[in-house]
């Protein structure tokens, strides 16, 4: 599965760019977002199918067509009121990722 080894890169680079952008003011963070339907989005296989079924499981629910608490997340972490986060994964999903893999 190449896409989790990129993901698993991804995070790895934010990291160091936090410790080592981080005594120059720079933050560098990772919004891990559920699905929002978008162009790309079209081009995922399986796409419809699993915004369909994502907010069963999203203990908050989630609006695959809805992109603001997304959007929200991003403005709050480009403002100062983040000026203490860096290096995080902030899961913007409804609660989905704190559900675990699925028992089926």
């Amino acid at each position: 599965d190449w896409m989790g080894v990129a993901k698993a890169a991804l995070e790895a680079v934010a990291r160091y760019l936090a410790r080592d952008l981080g005594p120059r003011g720079v933050r560098a963070n990772l919004v891990s977002a559920g699905p929002i339907e978008t162009a790309a989005a079209g081009g995922i296989p399986g796409f419809q199918t699993l915004a369909a079924e994502w907010p069963k499981r999203a203990p908050l629910g989630w609006d695959p067509t809805d992109p603001s608490s997304v959007a929200g997340t991003v403005c709050y972490l480009m403002s100062d009121a983040s000026r203490g986060v860096t290096g995080e994964i902030i899961h913007v999903d409804g609660g989905y990722h704190a559900m675990g893999a699925p028992l089926e």
